[in-house]
């Protein structure tokens, strides 16, 4: 069954997020009002790996949820920027490690029932490192961990952050068991 939208209002905006009421036509169910959230910016992450087979983690705090936990950098491309690109600055910016060769992992939509938030995850190789991360704001650490260690965290909880989650599962399974199909350097 497909909905019917007729239109929709803008509730709030920023430069971060936009809160809109589609009016929408619910099969069985009639019309309403939907909240639908919008993101201005295309988000980012990275599975970060080295020869030696670790991963490249930030351990942070997040204020929203009051949780700590290990996550992927990630961020926002700016308007026009690409998405391959974006990471790469991110990458480096918030761990002081200069990507060599970025690839793309894997895409998909973090709330799609309310959001239009995509992710596009991206598979970073041959970092060298250039010095202290320039964005202190981002993490308490930055730490290469093993693979059994990044296993241990994500089957522990250690790993709270959805997109995070999703990059380095997506990588520890599909990506690898496929043989990484279509992955391009960019």
């Amino acid at each position: 069954m497909e909905w019917k939208s007729y239109g929709r209002r803008r509730v709030y905006d920023s430069p971060y997020v936009e809160v809109w009421l589609d009016d929408v036509d619910i099969p069985g169910v009639g019309r309403i009002d939907h909240h639908v959230i919008t993101m201005p910016r295309a988000s980012t992450t990275s599975v970060v790996t080295d020869e030696q087979g670790r991963f490249l983690l930030l351990y942070r705090h997040r204020f929203i949820t009051g949780r700590w936990g290990w996550e992927v950098p990630a961020g926002w491309a700016e308007p026009g920027e690409d998405p391959a690109t974006a990471i790469a600055r991110e990458v480096e910016e918030e761990t002081g490690w200069r990507p060599g060769r970025v690839a793309p992992l894997v895409e998909y939509d973090a709330l799609a029932g309310i959001s239009t938030m995509h992710f596009r995850s991206f598979h970073i190789t041959g970092c060298e490192y250039i010095g202290e991360p320039t964005d202190r704001s981002e993490a308490s650490r930055v730490e290469w961990l093993t693979e059994a260690e990044v296993v241990k965290l994500l089957s522990t909880g250690e790993v709270p952050d959805g997109p995070s989650l999703a990059a380095l599962s997506y990588y520890l399974g599909p990506h690898r068991l496929l043989g990484s199909p279509g992955a391009e350097a960019r």
